[in-house]
Order: structure tokens, then sequence, then C-alpha cells
């Protein structure tokens, strides 16, 4: 190549990487979240940053129920969804490597060799036809090495690579999400399952009531106090008190299937360990006061909502760079070697250097319209950033309301409670007195047991609630992106 032509290819290349890093490298975006009239709760406690920080990472011990406990520490350990995350994230490191080896050049080997019959050493000899040509044929062997690359002038190769890095974060936010979400059900699931033995303890008490009425009923029936109706009627509230107990029954049953299928094992695997019923813990986690803002950093499906949008930028600048030439750069080098019989081994050795360029000149539209598929997956990532933001507020206020409801539900209940035990106090006092009947006792036994079951199910119902809340807080991963987290100092 002439000097003057070696200049001219210089300068068009330092001219079309200049304008190829200007135009070809995407904006970040950053959506424009809706936080600017966000910054507390409405529902929920104000965010005092004077109080001490909460425990984001392990806040089931918060229970302080050693089998719940146990059970998060074995779905941690074998559950599938989990393994199937994790192997996704494994993935997509691999994929980054697989992107990132585009930046180099590649070099390969190779080799190959058989019979051959050689064209350079044609002789005549006699033949059955008379003088015949005839090319000696021998073993050949040829090998060398070859070296290709695409130089990435407009940066294609590499947001290629930073958006196979952006999804394999993605990866391991998603991995993240799915456990959050892994502890959350292995607690709600415990919680219900503890709350569904304790109410049916109470429904069993109720039922041994019924039939201690329908007892009482028939023995008045038979002193004539009493008519037929009034023992159907007992009769039928016992066996309707009597189908709930399946019901209940059922519902542990499922509780303890999906306990174990959550911890990776038959569901029938952990019956013996959780069917002998044991209390409601007696202790909860304490409420965190997390600022709205903060959610940007804790809650996985955002960061991996943040990442799709970094994916989607990248990839943008990726189809924008097919718009400019490439530079390719090759050089090979080998040898060879061709031996017939009779006659000295031929050999040589050969080597080449080359360069080239393409650019697009005519597509249909193809390059433009990529261009515009992706700019128009990076609206949709950004749409998508702001909509998990907003269903995160939402989260977060919904177990806020939820919580102080269960709360508020509980407090009239145990209220209710006292006032029934009262009435049921006095009128077992009335009876031993003789000023009143059997079935005034066994009516205040029932209206005491029939609220003690509504509190045990708002008590279940405030556990759960304050489960849900830590899992719209996005708690449960061990890394700490420096959040403001406080106490609740209620």
């Amino acid at each position: 190549m002439s000097e003057s032509k070696r200049n001219g290819l210089s300068t068009f290349l330092i001219a079309a990487l200049a304008i190829g890093l200007t135009a070809c490298t995407p904006t970040r975006v950053d959506p424009k979240l809706q936080l600017a009239n966000v910054t507390d709760w409405q529902h929920g406690p104000s965010a005092n940053l004077a109080t001490d920080p909460v425990e984001l990472a392990s806040w089931w011990r918060g229970f302080r129920d050693p089998v719940l406990d146990e059970l998060i520490a074995g779905a941690i350990a074998a559950n599938q969804d989990l393994r199937i995350a994790k192997a996704r994230v494994r993935e997509a490191r691999q994929m980054v490597t697989v992107a990132e080896s585009a930046l180099y050049p590649t070099v390969e080997f190779n080799a190959s060799g058989g019979r051959e019959r050689s064209i350079d050493r044609v002789f005549a000899a006699p033949g059955p036809k008379g003088i015949e040509l005839i090319a000696p044929e021998g073993n050949a062997f040829s090998g060398g090495l070859a070296a290709r690359w695409e130089v990435d002038l407009f940066g294609g190769r590499h947001l290629a690579a930073e958006a196979a890095s952006a999804q394999a974060s993605g990866a391991r936010e998603g991995e993240r999400a799915v456990l959050v979400g892994l502890l959350a059900q292995v607690a709600t699931n415990y919680l219900e399952l503890r709350g569904v033995q304790a109410r049916t303890r109470v429904l069993q008490e109720h039922i041994a009531n019924e039939t201690e009425r329908l007892r009482a009923v028939r023995a008045l029936h038979k002193a004539g106090l009493v008519r037929d109706f009034d023992v159907m009627r007992q009769e039928t509230q016992l066996h309707a008190t009597e189908a709930g107990l399946p019901v209940l029954s059922a519902a542990a049953d499922n509780l303890i299937h999906r306990l174990g299928v959550l911890s990776g094992k038959p569901p029938a695997s952990l019956h013996s360990r959780l069917a002998p019923p044991e209390p409601m813990p007696g202790a909860a986690p304490q409420l965190p006061k997390l600022l709205p803002a903060s959610l940007l950093d804790q809650r996985p499906d955002l960061r991996l909502a943040k990442t799709q949008v970094d994916a989607a930028a990248a990839s943008l600048g990726v189809a924008r760079a097919d718009l400019y030439p490439k530079l390719v750069l090759s050089v090979s080098g080998g040898f060879g070697t061709l031996a017939t019989g009779g006659y000295a081994a031929l050999a040589e050795a050969v080597y080449a250097l080359g360069s080239g360029i393409s650019a697009p000149i005519f597509n249909a539209g193809r390059i433009r319209a990529q261009i515009a598929a992706a700019d128009a997956r990076l609206d949709q990532a950004a749409a998508q950033y702001e909509k998990v933001f907003l269903t995160a507020l939402e989260d977060v206020e919904n177990a806020y309301v939820q919580l102080r409801s269960m709360t508020d539900r509980r407090d009239r209940l145990l209220q209710a409670e006292v006032v029934a035990e009262r009435s049921r106090t006095e009128a077992d006092a009335l009876f031993r007195q003789g000023a009143t009947d059997l079935l005034g006792v066994l009516d205040a036994q029932r209206s005491t047991l029939q609220i003690s079951d509504q509190r045990i199910s708002a008590e279940t119902g405030m556990a759960v609630a304050t489960v849900s809340l830590y899992r719209a807080f996005g708690g449960g991963w061990s890394e700490h992106p420096g959040l403001k987290t406080v106490a609740n100092a209620d």
C-alpha cells in the first residue's frame, strides 16, 4: 500500500472513531420516578432516623421460633425455585464471558492431511493404450494459525458486553427476589398453620361445649321442660359446629404440604414434625421504618428493573453501531508438505496479512428498524421500572393498612373476650347458686369460644401482615447497600 493510501486510511479511521464514539454511546436512562410527593408513608409510622437500625436480612428471627428458623434454613438449602435462580446466575455470568470474548482477536489452528495426486510432477509412462501421463500420488500435510480481529471502533462490542453484564446483574437480583419471596412464603404458611392449629383447639372446646349443652337439653326434655324442637335445634347446632373440624384439618394438612414443597421435599415429609399443635410465636419482629426512596436500593425487583433499563440502553447502542463501518484485521501463517513415492518431499511456508472495511449501504431499512425496536424496548424497560416502583409503594402501604386493621381488630376482640369471660364466670356462679340453669352457662361459654376463635384469626392476620411488610421492604438478603432503615420507636 502506498504512503498516500495509508495516510488516507488512517485519517478515515480516526474521523470514523471520533464520530462513532459520540454517536453510538447510549445515554443512560434513569426514569423520572414519582418521588416528589412521596417522602413518607401515609398509613405507616413516620421515618424517625434517630432510632436504631433494624436487621432486614434475617427479619424472621424476630418471631423467636426455632421451628420457623429450621424451616427457612431448609428452604434456602433445597428449594427448587432458588436452585433454578442460582443456575440462571451462573448462566448469565458465562454469557458475559461470551460477549466480552468478541472484544479480542480469535486465533485458530488448523491442520489437514491425506493422499493427494501431484500435478506438478507429471511424467510419461507406457500404458495399455500407449504412452500415458501419470501424476504421482503421495502423502500430503498442511497446518497453520489464523487470527482475526474486528476492531471495536464504534463501541458496539463493548456495549454488547455491557448489556450482558447488566443482564447478569439482573439474574443476581432475580435470585434475590426469589429468596425474598421464598422466605415470606415459608413464614406465612408456618404462621397460618399455627393459627389453624390454635383455632382447631378452640373448636374442639366448642364442640365439647355443644355436646354438653345437648346432654343438658335432653335431660330437660326427659323431664318435660323443653320440646322436641329444642332437642333437634341443639343437635343441629352440634353437627354444624363439628362440620368445621374437617375444614380446619384439611387447611392444616395443605399448609404442611406447602411447607414440605417449599423445603424441597415431598409434601407429606414434614407431617410428623409439624402436625403436633404448637402455639403461635409469642414475639414479632420490630417494624422497620424505611424511606420510600430507599426501596430503590433494597427491593430486588426494583434493582432488577434498573438492570433491565441498563441492558436496554446498551442494546440500543449496539443497534446504532451497525450504522457505521466495521474494520477487520487478519493474519495467517502455515506450512505444508507433499511426499510422493520416489521424489523428495515438497515443503512450503506461507503467511498473509490483511485488513478490510465493510459499511452498510442498502439493507431495506433493517438497521433503522432494529434501532427503532431497541429504542422501543428501552421505553418499555423505563416504564416497567416506574411501574415496579409504584407497585412497591402500594405493597408497603397495603401491608401497613392490613397490619393496622388486624391490630385494631385484635385489640377489640381482646376487650370482648374479657367481657365474655366475665359473663361466663358470672353465669357459672349463678348456676352454682341455683339462680340460673346450665343452658345459661353453656351459652356464655359458647360466646367466649367464638370470640376466642376470632381473636386467634386476628393475631394470625397480624403476624402475616408483618411478614408482608418485610417482604414489601425487600427484607431477606444479606447485602447491605447502606439503607436508611430505622426501628419502630412506638
